[in-house]
């Protein structure tokens, strides 16, 4: 018999039984849309991070509150109560030629409202500069002034998300009202989007006001964070090091935190790579009971079929001819289940995209399919011998 042979015997085969063999599969379908599912959630986070380091660019220090130890990973990540002042940020400016500017933030959150949409996110307060320094250019009306923080005016510029979710898509919002903690601020500007999409997966997902207006609307009298940039990438060490320089001559050791945008890159995508795998390693679990149920319904299946293989045996079918079929039976069965899991995986990935960033890679795709493959030859090999081995005669006797 050739392979086309073997193929239409175990199609018929699974067709004779279509509701034990769909809940065969079952187990399949789950593990195989599971792992595409989780691993999607972890990959969309490590893009989301390195979307939010690339806009800031390869010249930008962050200037951290407490001693922060990226190497010990999110707990030696923490921040402790900051001890900046903003004249730090200033003193930064003008103590090193290898520092083009340097920008104070004080971080908050807001709900805001307006005809019937409602979106919460991030307020950052911040210095004019910030803007040019993260990249962030107008789309309509303008971004904060010097003037508006030396004044404490309460206007607002929203990020292209919160626009676009509370006015729609290419509606300029500009000299409209939001209240942010019963206060009204007017909204000046929208910025241009970055890209990215999901709840937690996008550089436009946050709101802007200035510095001096958002320390008294959080009540806080320090920055927690100062962004630096180098003139260039080749004078970002140098920038590191007068930073480190500058600010000790007030404040300890262990009360600040001087990182380049590309070392906290590289530590958290490490252990962003160490949680995507282990998301893929509890969902390759599922995987490994769908092949254990594959083998004891293929197991089962050689007992109901004891007659069946005996009298093909009779009739001139070789052990090598049962083998293949209920091996082929078995790789079928995994072989749709997988498709039919990466199907739902997809789907699912996609749905969930809408409240936190997944993405579905090709090599999270071929690997289910492959260890799905694999599964079915793995777990259909016993089963398929024990169908190869039995006696002729006996099985014909069988009742």
């Amino acid at each position: 018999m050739n392979f086309a042979e073997y193929t239409k015997l175990a199609f018929n085969a699974l067709r004779t039984n279509k509701v034990r063999s769909l809940l065969t599969m079952l187990g399949i379908i789950i593990g195989v849309s599971s792992v595409i599912l989780l691993v999607s959630i972890g990959t969309g986070l490590q893009n989301y991070v390195t979307e939010q380091f690339a806009s800031l660019g390869s010249n930008t220090i962050m200037v951290m509150a407490g001693d922060v130890d990226v190497s010990q990973g999110p707990r030696g990540a923490m921040m402790s109560a900051s001890k900046f002042e903003i004249s730090d940020a200033s003193d930064l400016e003008s103590g090193s030629d290898a520092i083009k500017q340097a920008s104070p933030m004080v971080q908050g959150f807001g709900t805001f409202s307006y005809g019937g949409n409602t979106v919460s996110t991030e307020v950052w307060g911040l210095w004019e500069n910030y803007f040019d320094l993260a990249k962030y250019e107008p789309e309509y009306g303008r971004i904060i002034t010097q003037n508006d923080v030396e004044r404490t005016r309460r206007v607002i510029v929203l990020g292209n998300k919160p626009a676009t979710d509370l006015f729609g898509e290419g509606v300029n919002p500009v000299g409209k009202k939001l209240t942010l903690n019963d206060i009204q601020f007017e909204i000046v500007g929208v910025i241009k989007s970055k890209g990215g999409g999901g709840a937690m997966g996008s550089a436009d997902d946050f709101t802007a006001i200035p510095l001096t207006t958002a320390m008294r609307q959080f009540n806080q009298d320090r920055p927690f964070m100062i962004f630096v940039e180098a003139n260039s990438a080749d004078e970002v060490t140098q920038a590191q090091q007068d930073a480190e320089r500058i600010l000790a001559r007030r404040l300890k050791d262990d009360e600040f935190t001087v990182l380049e945008s590309t070392q906290l890159l590289e530590t958290i995508t490490q252990f962003l790579n160490v949680i995507t795998a282990a998301l893929g390693g509890i969902a390759g679990i599922s995987l490994l009971v769908g092949g254990i149920g594959i083998m004891n319904i293929m197991l089962v299946s050689v007992t109901e079929r004891t007659r069946e293989i005996g009298l093909r045996k009779a009739v001139g079918a070789t052990p090598r001819d049962i083998l293949m079929q209920f091996l082929i039976e078995s790789v079928i069965l995994s072989l749709f289940g997988g498709a039919i899991g990466i199907g739902i995986g997809a789907a699912g990935a996609l749905g969930i995209n809408q409240f936190v960033t997944t993405s579905v890679t090709p090599w999270s795709v071929m690997l289910s399919f492959g260890f799905s493959a694999a599964i079915g030859i793995i777990f259909g090999v016993a089963p398929a011998i024990r169908a190869a081995r039995l006696d002729p005669i006996e099985a014909l006797r069988y009742e």
